[in-house]
């Protein structure tokens, strides 16, 4: 299966576009086993840099394991994607760990016991995922580095950690990878043959099919890098991607107004993980909105109707009370004397003195 998936993605257009989504599926079954799971879109939405859409999350508590699973998730492709030099470190020793240990064995069985010894000895699981994308082109089973290939199924709750139980786990795991990396790649096979499809005809001047091609290799591209590949005018090449979101070929999903990302159909998932920028509605003042103004929709957004306040009802006079005094003097009284003695004890132990009476306190409250 690793190399059905191998040779069909040697010198294949689409291999740009399949790595940067087998990355995301990747990465979504490693934290999904690491007890963080998250929607591999939700993933693609922070790399991208555009707003989560948390509406469907309306606990707090709920938003916050939202925010603890995409914080995970976006470690875990670093470690694939920008290595600091500390990560560049741990995948060193990590890749040292397998070839000395896999270089004695089969390529997929020095690696099931590389990784397994690597784990039992307490190792992280981030380096040496990443170091298994190297081990693979470094032993040719693969002609490039494939992150998604890493067993991370073999890590479940439910799989026995006994060596010889878990090998065959972990070598499932792998061939389950590597068919579905199969069927990712026809996948976006079909709909970039659709979208070609969808612009065949056209007159021969016309830079459709080109950009359709452009649009299926790369997973996101805006305006601007779509007109610098085609060589016209970033404004042509906006015109040409809203037509083709109009024919249903190619969907917007960043939802901002500057700086849009698009891409082919099989992306629109992508536009249900990212929440629309906000903007005033027409009609409201500035500044923040009453209590009384404000209501929520059904979505949960918060939005401003204008109610009108209502005016306070009109208060009442106070009805005038007597209260009897007469007991208040004989209180006070009492009170005295109970910090002269009060006062006599912090004097026999040296602590300071109080500064007022009873009497005192009624005299300053008036």
């Amino acid at each position: 299966m690793i190399a059905r998936l191998d040779m069909a993605l040697a010198s294949h257009p689409l291999r740009p576009a399949w790595a940067w989504r087998a990355r995301l599926d990747a990465i979504g079954r490693q934290a999904a086993v690491d007890g963080k799971a998250i929607d591999p879109w939700h993933l693609a939405a922070l790399i991208e840099g555009v707003r989560l859409r948390l509406d469907h999350t309306p606990v707090l508590i709920d938003r916050g394991m939202l925010f603890a699973a995409a914080h995970h998730a976006f470690e875990l492709y670093r470690w694939f994607a920008v290595p600091d030099e500390t990560q560049r470190a741990a995948i060193g020793r990590a890749a040292d760990h397998l070839e000395t240990v896999g270089n004695a064995h089969s390529p997929l069985l020095g690696a099931a016991f590389a990784v397994h010894a690597w784990l039992d000895q307490g190792g992280a699981r981030p380096p040496v995922r990443a170091a298994l994308a190297l081990y693979w082109q470094q032993r040719q089973v693969t002609a490039l580095p494939c992150p998604l290939l890493t067993g991370a199924a073999a890590l479940g709750t439910d799989i026995p950690w006994a060596r010889d139980d878990w090998i065959g786990h972990f070598l499932a795991a792998l061939a389950g990878e590597a068919e579905d990396g199969l069927a990712l790649l026809a996948l976006l096979e079909r709909h970039w043959f659709a979208a070609r499809g969808a612009v065949a005809g056209r007159r021969r001047d016309s830079h459709a099919a080109a950009a359709i091609d452009i649009l299926a290799a790369a997973p996101l591209v805006s305006a601007t890098t779509l007109g610098q590949a085609l060589g016209i005018a970033t404004n042509n090449a906006a015109r040409l991607l809203d037509g083709f979101v109009g024919l249903g070929i190619v969907s917007e999903v960043s939802q901002r107004a500057k700086r849009r990302l698009y891409g082919l159909k099989h992306l629109a998932p992508l536009r249900e993980a990212t929440a629309p920028p906000r903007r005033p509605l027409p009609g409201r003042r500035p500044g923040r909105p009453s209590a009384a103004s404000v209501v929520a929709d059904a979505s949960g957004e918060v939005a401003d109707i204008g109610l009108p306040l209502a005016p306070s009802p009109p208060l009442l006079p106070l009805e005038r009370q007597k209260f009897d005094f007469g007991d208040i003097d004989h209180w006070l009284d009492l009170t005295d004397q109970a910090i002269r003695r009060t006062q006599r004890v912090l004097d026999a132990q040296g602590k300071p003195r109080l500064s007022y009476g009873a009497h005192a306190y009624k005299d300053e409250a008036g």
